[in-house]
């Protein structure tokens, strides 16, 4: 026997406004009898704080109380029997009621290194004290109503960066800062969901010829704990632009597609805040990154300089 809730949409997308739609499918051999078929919605924000990013005491705690979003639940089906073979019931439920004041806020679905926003649809057939209860749980992505969003298109906020060895704070391999060298370019700041992060970059001299250049997207995760605030910037991914010691004064496009379920527009809550921003990193050849292939990509070191930049994220219609 098994049971499985499957969507009215593929994309599993759904707007706060729009009923949540589908239809649970129940496979059985012979007939059951149960006491009703219940469904729950569910969506919630859920803190985590890790001990890297916290001190003794924080860490102690390890999870923040989640935010609740959104609790409701409903019984498609009162009690009585599900015949032998395919069974489907259809479904439909409204996550915000229409025509009434909600004041709650609909977060868009995120799933970050400390904080993620997620919703469930979770069914329910109940058998009894004698059978074990059936159950199945789905996620489905949450977005903003089309009312809610900016109109099209986010002018680009384009700004202009460069990266010398003097603009570095840390230590750089002795040859990188006598000889010097001096990238360029300008990339877009404010960015809707639904287009690349574009701009361009140029390396007009360096001492040292190159090995790769990387656009690292990062979020920058805030909690509120007590009267602390811990903060921990942790990466997306990364994106190669160049491979190898590219020519001088040769303008190299940046183009970024935005992951869907790890980003989202930016959030400056209460409790919590999701922000994001961009690092260009450039690595100079050299026989220490040989020894050490595997540092973390996030963390300066002696034969590589950076530039990052914030990163604000809309959704736009």
């Amino acid at each position: 026997m098994s049971i499985e809730l499957k969507l009215s949409r593929a994309s599993r997308i759904y707007q706060p406004s729009e009923p949540l739609e589908g239809k649970i499918i129940v496979k059985s051999s012979s007939s059951i009898s149960h006491y009703g078929v219940r469904l729950t919605v569910n969506g919630s924000v859920n803190l985590q704080i890790r001990g890297g990013s916290a001190g003794i005491i924080e860490s102690l705690y390890g999870v923040v109380k989640p935010i609740s979003i959104l609790n409701k639940s409903t019984e498609v089906r009162p009690s009585g029997k599900i015949g032998s073979g395919t069974t489907e019931i259809p479904f439909s439920v409204f996550l915000r009621q229409p025509g009434k004041d909600n004041l709650e806020r609909f977060y868009e679905t995120f799933h970050g290194a400390n904080i993620s926003a997620q919703y469930l649809v979770t069914v329910d057939i109940i058998r009894g004290y004698l059978h074990k209860t059936l159950s199945a749980t789905v996620e489905f992505i949450v977005e903003s109503d089309k009312d809610d969003l900016l109109e099209r298109p986010v002018s680009p906020e384009m700004v202009i960066f460069y990266i010398t060895q003097d603009t570095q704070r840390h230590p750089l391999l002795l040859e990188l800062k006598s000889g010097g060298f001096r990238v360029t370019g300008k990339m877009s700041t404010q960015c809707s969901l639904s287009d690349p992060i574009t701009g361009e970059l140029t390396v007009e001299a360096s001492a040292v010829p190159i090995y790769s250049i990387d656009i690292h997207l990062l979020r920058v995760e805030s909690i509120l704990l007590g009267e602390k605030i811990v903060t921990e910037a942790s990466l997306i991914q990364s994106t190669q632009i160049a491979d190898g010691d590219v020519c001088h004064n040769m303008t190299l496009p940046i183009y970024i597609i935005l992951p869907r379920l790890l980003t989202c527009p930016t959030i400056l809550a209460g409790p919590f805040s999701i922000e994001f921003k961009v690092s260009v990193v450039i690595s100079f050849q050299s026989q220490l990154y040989k020894l050490h292939p595997k540092s973390d990509p996030t963390t300066p070191t002696l034969w590589t300089a950076m530039e990052s930049l914030p990163l604000e994220l809309v959704r736009t219609r």
